[in-house]
This record gives C-alpha cells, structure tokens and sequence, in this order.
C-alpha cells in the first residue's frame, strides 16, 4: 500500500468543524499554539464563531492550515504512517509543506496570515467573487469566462474534477458567468463563501508581496515529496517551491491532474487529513481504484492510522 496524505483548503471551514475531534488534546494545542504566534484566537473562532468572521479570507487561511496540522499530529499520534507523498489543494499547500517538514508551523501560521492579507487587499471585499460551477468540462467552462468578462476579469480557478470547476475573479463577471453556465446546461452554479478570488490574475498584485515574505522564510528540502498545485511537480529546491508557491496565487489548482500524478506514480490510498470530506469526494472521481480516506473525525482518523 502506497500511501498520499492530502489537506484541504478553503472551503472547507464551518462552525464547529473541529467537534469530532474533542478527545484529542493534541488538536486544541496546536489553535493555542498558532493562536499565541498571531495573537488571534482561532480556538474560539472555530467553536463559537461568528460564521462571518471564520469566512474572512484572513482568518479562514489560518484556520485551515491549523486544523490540517492538528489532524496530521493526531495521526502521527495515532501511529499513522508518513506518506510516500503529500499534496495540498491551495491553501492546503502550505499545510502539506509543514507535515512534510518543508516549513516549520511557527513560520506557516503568520506567513498564511499575511498571504491572506495581501488577498484581501489586492481586491477590496465585495469586488471579487468565486463560484462553482457543476457540470461543465473545462473547454464549456472557458467560453463562458470569455463571453461572461466584458473587460473583467474571470477565470477558471480550480481543475477540482470533471463536471467541477470553480470560476473566479470580479463578482459581476463571476455572476454573468454563473448565469451563462446555466444556459449552457450546467447543473448547478453556487456563489461561494470566500471574500478574496483566489487562483486569477487579480490576485497578481498579492503575489509579489507574497514573494517578497517567502524570501525571507526558511525553507528546507521535503521529508516525503510535495505535489504543488502550479506545476503539478514535487520540487526539492527550497527557491523552486517558494516560486511555486507565488505563481500558485493567480493560476488554477489543478487537482485533477494532481489526484492522476499520484496515481500514476503508485498511490493506491488517498488521506484526507483535515475536518470535511470536500477532497475525499473529488478524488474518488478520479482516483481509479485508489482508497480514498476522510479523517473527519477522531474516530474515522483512529481507525485509519491503525491501518498505516
């Protein structure tokens, strides 16, 4: 057995999202500990709320980057096995880069604070927006950002699976969007609760202030090889993953492509490490005869773990 952790990214966030873990100290160590790096109490925020504050960008990329490390001591804990390899759907990136011990937790916290941040401020809340698009393939997905800009800006944004795809870019033209899919046939389309537009071109402004932060974050070479989101590649060069990194902000994750390079090179069961199941539930589209695994919860991690 061939084993891939995964963390997720936003999106996956919700109140109470961290209850199915309560009987394991090591999760609520790891808020206090991040927490104490950026004076935010993120425990707090992830058990009590308010639901809008934990969908600001600012805090959401925090929070699940914090939820993702907890879960990964917990397996480690546990006796879960290290991987083979490690990916991460955006944001989840950096969250796979500490398990793999590319990054330290006390960097990644404020670093992913700031990148949120720089998201933020790059586009005033209320200007950009994100969707998900459900079934539409790729090319469909393509004409319609092209017909829905009228001089915006709106991209694909997330290779999630076949049949879903997240648009991004400015609100209105993401609206247009979300209303030319629907004539073009596509089942569903949902505006999501992010309040930046991740993985277009109007995060560009956010990336070079991000490249200048990664500049000075130390970085060493992966434990287990990180599949990155940009290139769809595992990079030992601490300079070639910070680059990843920044391009990583204004292109589209392409999950599709990542779930098949772990597949590919002979992963035959899939970890979702993090509260939710919104990974477990793409990757088993694409994932062929690969176990795909949540650890949504203390018990579903626990017997996990036991199985390496």
């Amino acid at each position: 057995m061939t084993l891939a952790i995964l963390f997720p990214g936003q999106g996956s966030q919700s109140l109470g999202m961290m209850q199915g873990y309560a009987d394991l100290p090591v999760v609520e160590q790891t808020f206090r500990e991040a927490s104490a790096l950026v004076q935010v109490d993120y425990w707090k925020m992830v058990t009590e709320g308010p639901a809008e504050a934990l969908n600001q960008t600012v805090n959401t990329q925090p929070v699940m980057l914090i939820a993702g490390v907890a879960c990964w001591r917990a397996w480690r804990e546990k006796g879960g096995a290290m991987p083979a390899y490690f990916a991460g759907h955006s944001l989840g990136e950096y969250t796979a880069l500490v398990a793999s011990g590319a990054m330290s937790f006390a960097d990644a916290v404020p670093l992913v604070r700031f990148r949120a941040q720089a998201m933020q401020e790059a586009v005033p809340e209320g200007t950009g927006g994100i969707a998900a698009i459900l079934g539409l393939d790729e090319p469909a997905i393509r004409e319609v950002c092209e017909a829905a800009a009228q001089g915006e800006v709106i991209e694909p944004a997330n290779l999630n699976s076949p049949g879903q795809i997240v648009i991004a870019g400015h609100r209105t033209a993401v609206e247009r969007g979300m209303a030319l899919a629907k004539e073009k046939g596509a089942k569903r389309a949902i505006l999501l609760p992010m309040s930046a537009p991740s993985h277009c071109s109007l995060m560009k402004p956010a990336a070079d202030r991000l490249a200048e932060r990664l500049a000075k974050v130390a970085m060493s070479k992966p434990g287990a090889p990180v599949v990155q989101n940009r290139d769809v590649a595992a990079f030992e060069d601490p300079d070639r993953i910070r680059r990843a990194l920044v391009e990583q902000l204004y292109n589209p994750v392409r999950w599709i492509e990542t779930v098949q390079y772990l597949t590919g090179h002979g992963v035959t069961r899939l970890v979702e490490c993090g509260p939710g199941k919104v990974l477990a539930g793409l990757s088993k589209r694409l994932a062929g005869d690969a176990e795909v695994v949540s650890l949504n919860d203390s018990a579903a991690l626990a017997a996990a773990a036991t199985q390496g």
